[in-house]
């Protein structure tokens, strides 16, 4: 592994430990919940039909299958609070990679290091890319985990399908941010960017079904590649995971590209 990466891996340790325990956490408190459900589907499934509003149902993800294993997981973990955390997670990291040590005056010393910019930016990007991976196996494990002890009844292989969309889906996000980061040097013009983005995005997909002018808006949002495939009903959507790994290629090509011709002041 190159010296960079290594050293940024080692920086980013206190914060991935917090974030994946954070994440594990809150996956399992809300895991430990399905027997309480699964055995009284009456009661659950009209209570979660009748407590929120149409419009509040669909942004969550609807829980019209709450009470079975896929449909708890969906509703629960993947579709809306888990990449929400994740999200964050990768955001908060992706921002120390390019724009914080430019604000803070560190990444102009980086830059003396005989390396050219482009390798010192895929370095730094490849750290973040491991960091993610890391937090995603690590949660995996532990929604498997979570899953066998409260019998939820999901193969390992669907929820693997849904565990790497959810990937696929913050690595996008991490290196959007990173990527915006690398053509301001503004941390929180990154960050307000990717959360704009997410937040709209999630939004449009949310409700495209039943807001006709959003349809179209929809094609353009991470989360419709994410969850119109339901990995946890029919496995791995491989066409949908492609187009999500395209657009963080894409992002990454433009992070290399901007950031080699801009001013650091250097």
């Amino acid at each position: 592994m190159p010296t960079l990466m290594r050293k940024t891996l080692r920086d980013y340790r206190r914060a991935l430990i917090g974030w994946t325990v954070g994440i594990c956490l809150f996956a399992g408190g809300y895991t430990s919940f399905f027997p309480q459900i699964r055995d009284n589907p009456g009661l659950y499934s009209q209570a979660a039909m009748t407590k929120y509003p149409d419009s509040i149902r669909k942004l969550l993800g609807g829980f019209e299958d709450i009470t079975s294993g896929a449909g708890f997981l969906q509703a629960i973990l993947y579709q809306f609070f888990v990449p929400l955390l994740f999200i964050m997670c990768a955001v908060a990291i992706a921002n120390r990679a390019i724009a914080a040590p430019e604000e803070s005056g560190t990444l102009e010393l980086t830059l003396t290091l005989p390396i050219t910019r482009g390798r010192l930016l895929l370095e730094r990007y490849g750290a973040l890319a491991l960091a993610l991976f890391a937090v995603a196996v690590a949660s995996f494990v532990f929604v498997i985990l979570a899953a066998s002890a409260v019998d939820l009844g999901v193969p390992v292989g669907r929820i693997l399908a849904a565990h790497l969309g959810l990937f696929l889906l913050v690595l996008l996000f991490g290196t959007m941010t990173l990527t915006v980061g690398a053509i301001t040097g503004r941390k929180s013009l990154a960050l307000a960017v990717t959360g704009v983005y997410a937040v709209a995005s999630y939004v449009v997909n949310a409700l495209a079904k039943d807001v006709p002018v959003m349809d179209w808006l929809a094609w353009l949002s991470p989360f419709r590649y994410y969850s119109e495939g339901s990995p946890l009903y029919g496995g791995v959507p491989v066409a949908d995971y492609l187009v999500l790994l395209a657009g963080t290629v894409v992002l990454v090509v433009t992070a290399v590209l901007s950031f080699d011709r801009r001013d650091v002041g250097v």
